[in-house]
């Protein structure tokens, strides 16, 4: 496929646009920084200027397309182009750049004729990661029907572009496809941060105790790419099991005594339900933190 990927050069954007081509898909990186990978184009594109953005979607990527006989179109979107997280800029920006730069991806792809668009959500929108003090699930595991009513700014911004999004869908019946992902975990990082995290499960609660490994995210994008005719749908990515050594039953009884406990959980597994990703998707993530470091309850 060619797809359109906003984004490109982020902290999940630089491993899945690679990860996407390495799968045979022609990569453009929409994004203001290069990414630099020989294998993705690199377009420099302010998304949240409408003119640009339908440029873009409707123009070249490479200079080996000029020998195309026509210009070839986009089959899929992928945007993942966002301010990241809070304070990083003002609220009112943040809010403002992620809102109207989703609306403009939407607006140029769905008028261009393409029929997929993958945009990303966030974990966020539950309203437990960035809400002030302690905010805990209604019930657990968390999954996508859980209330989504936040009170920070880039929250807010991605529970706005759900509706846009649905809204899309339901005026040009694409299929778009939202993903409420959570904390994005490199690699490397599992030797650099998660030894904290196994000490001190405190530190993963804003996280609801879940992650989502770069490469386990590039799969579950492929999944998206694949599968066709789910009309509009949003999913939770994570990986499948926690972010910290405690298991299932002593993070319940340390921070979700009295959640409501919606159906029995594995020992390791986690509050961040991605049941409807494996169920609708057929979405299976390969890595865990115990690939590169020891469990402390593996041989309890």
């Amino acid at each position: 496929m060619r797809i359109f990927f906003t984004g490109g050069s982020g902290k999940a954007g630089k491993h899945v646009a690679p990860f996407l081509a390495e799968q045979g898909h022609q990569v453009t990186n929409a994004d203001l920084v290069r990414l630099g990978h020989p294998d993705v184009a690199d377009l420099r594109v302010d998304l949240t200027d409408i003119g640009e953005t339908y440029s873009a979607l409707a123009g070249l990527a490479r200079f080996d397309e000029l020998e195309l006989a026509a210009k070839p179109a986009y089959d899929a979107v992928v945007h993942f182009a966002a301010v990241p997280a809070i304070l990083l800029t003002s609220e009112a920006k943040t809010y403002a750049t992620n809102v109207l730069s989703t609306y403009n991806v939407l607006e140029a792809a769905t008028r261009l004729g393409i029929r997929k668009v993958i945009f990303a959500s966030s974990e966020t929108t539950y309203g437990v990661c960035f809400a002030q003090g302690e905010r805990r699930p209604v019930y657990v595991p968390v999954d996508e029907e859980h209330p989504t009513v936040p009170e920070d700014s880039y929250a807010m911004s991605k529970v706005a572009n759900e509706v846009t999004a649905r809204s899309f869908q339901a005026r040009t019946g694409a299929d778009i496809y939202g993903l409420r992902i959570n904390n994005v975990i490199e690699p490397h990082e599992y030797v650099e941060l998660f030894p904290a995290f196994l000490a001190d499960p405190a530190l993963r609660r804003r996280n609801i105790f879940a992650y989502i490994d770069t490469r386990d995210l590039g799969l579950m994008v492929q999944r998206c790419l694949e599968v066709d005719g789910l009309g509009y749908e949003v999913f939770n990515v994570a990986n499948a099991d926690l972010s910290v050594a405690a298991t299932t039953d002593e993070v319940r009884e340390r921070f979700y005594a009295g959640v409501e406990l919606r159906r029995p959980m594995g020992r390791d597994e986690t509050f961040y339900s991605i049941d409807k990703a494996r169920r609708l998707l057929g979405y299976e993530p390969q890595h865990s933190w115990r690939d590169v470091l020891e469990d402390p309850h593996a041989s309890a």
